[in-house]
C-alpha cells in the first residue's frame, strides 16, 4: 500500500458499511485520503470509520442513496473539507434475487435501478462540476462481470449493470476535455454480504445461472477489489479513461 498515494485528496465512496466499500475506505484511508464514507447502515458505518487506519478521520454520512437529500449531504460533507473532491467510487448496489424478465415486478425493476443506476448518476451529475472546476478528478463505477454479458444475476441487476458502463463510458468522452477521468470495474463473485439481496426466487432460472456462475474458480477477496478501485482513482492511472477493467479472476474469459 503507498501510503501517499491520496495524500490530501478527498474521496467520497458509497456502499462503505461492509464489503468492498469498507475495503475501498480502509484502503483510500491508509493511503492518505480524506474519505467521505456513506451507507444506510449506520452501524456497519461506524465499524468501518474505527477500522480505518489514516491521517484523518473518515467523515460518515449515514442514508439511503436513493434518496436526493442524501446525495446533497455526500457532496456537501465534501466540500466543506475545503480540498474539493478529487475521487468518486460508486460501490453501493443490490442483488435482484436472480429474477428473469418474465418475473420481474415494477418494484423490484424500479429498486434495482435506483440503486445501482440512478444514485450513481445522480453523484456523478452533482460531483462532476465541482471537479471541473478544479481541474479534474477520477470516477469510478463499480459495474459486474453481469455487467458485460447475460448471466450471473436476473434482468433488472444486468441492466443495471450494462447502464453504469454506457454511463461511465459517455462521461469519459465528455469530461476527458476539462480532466474528468471515469472508468468501471466489473467484480465477479466477492464475498459480501449482498447476499441478502440475491437469494434466489424462481428456481429454473436459478438453475439456468448456474451453467455459467460455476465457471467462476474462486471468490475475490473485497480487498482484492478496493485495490483496483483505488489504483484507477489516482494519478497513476491518468491515462486510463473509459476502461472497463475486468476484477474477476478470468471468469469472463471462461
Amino acid at each position: 500500500m503507498d501510503r501517499e498515494r491520496h495524500l490530501d485528496r478527498v474521496v467520497v465512496v458509497t456502499g462503505a458499511a461492509s464489503g468492498i466499500g469498507r475495503q475501498a475506505c480502509l484502503r483510500f484511508a491508509g493511503e492518505g485520503g480524506t474519505v467521505i464514507a456513506n451507507d444506510k447502515d449506520g452501524a456497519g458505518l461506524a465499524e468501518t470509520a474505527a477500522a480505518a487506519d489514516g491521517k484523518t478521520p473518515v467523515t460518515t454520512v449515514v442514508g439511503d442513496v436513493r434518496e436526493q437529500t442524501v446525495i446533497d449531504e455526500i457532496v456537501a460533507t465534501a466540500l466543506d473539507t475545503g480540498g474539493g473532491i478529487h475521487v468518486l467510487a460508486n460501490i453501493a448496489g443490490i442483488m435482484d434475487h436472480f429474477v428473469p424478465v418474465d418475473a420481474v415486478d415494477d418494484a423490484l425493476w424500479a429498486d434495482v435501478l435506483a440503486v445501482n443506476l440512478t444514485a450513481p448518476m445522480r453523484l456523478c451529475r452533482a460531483v462532476v462540476p465541482h471537479m471541473r472546476d478544479h481541474g479534474g478528478g477520477s470516477i469510478v463505477n463499480v459495474s459486474s462481470e453481469a455487467g458485460i454479458g447475460g448471466s450471473g444475476a436476473g434482468a433488472a441487476y444486468h441492466a443495471s449493470k450494462h447502464g453504469i458502463i454506457g454511463l461511465t463510458r459517455h462521461i469519459a468522452f465528455v469530461y476527458r476535455p476539462v480532466g474528468i477521468r471515469c472508468n468501471a470495474v466489473c467484480p465477479g463473485g466477492t464475498n459480501t454480504n449482498i447476499g441478502t439481496s440475491s437469494t434466489p426466487t424462481v428456481e429454473w432460472a436459478y438453475e439456468r445461472q448456474l451453467t455459467a456462475i460455476t465457471l467462476n474458480e474462486r471468490m475475490a477477496e473485497p480487498e482484492e477489489i478496493a485495490a483496483v478501485i483505488s489504483w484507477l482513482g489516482c494519478t497513476e492511472a491518468s491515462n486510463v479513461n473509459g476502461s472497463v477493467v475486468m476484477a474477476d479472476g478470468g471468469w469472463s474469459v471462461a
